[in-house]
């Protein structure tokens, strides 16, 4: 990361949650400049179908803080972690 950047990334992490959630979403659409209609269909089948299993009680949620070590691979997602 640069000097500016940095800058910039320190002085995010000042505002409330809701508005770096915010600046994040803003930075991640600005990423995606390419849309495919075929993706997002997919992506809107796939929703339904993860909503429907959570809605049925075929499976069940993680909780963010134990998600987001599991993708840091500070955890293996058993339940002493």
């Amino acid at each position: 990361m640069n000097t500016t950047t940095r800058t910039l990334f320190d002085s995010a992490l000042h505002l409330p949650e809701s508005e770096r959630a915010e600046l994040a979403a803003s930075l991640i659409e600005s990423l995606e400049n390419k849309f495919d209609d075929e993706v997002d269909v997919a992506w809107g089948l796939e929703i339904g179908q993860r909503t429907a299993e959570l809605d049925s009680g075929e499976v069940s949620g993680v909780p963010w803080d134990k998600a987001r070590k599991m993708i840091l691979g500070l955890s293996d997602g058993s339940a002493t972690d």
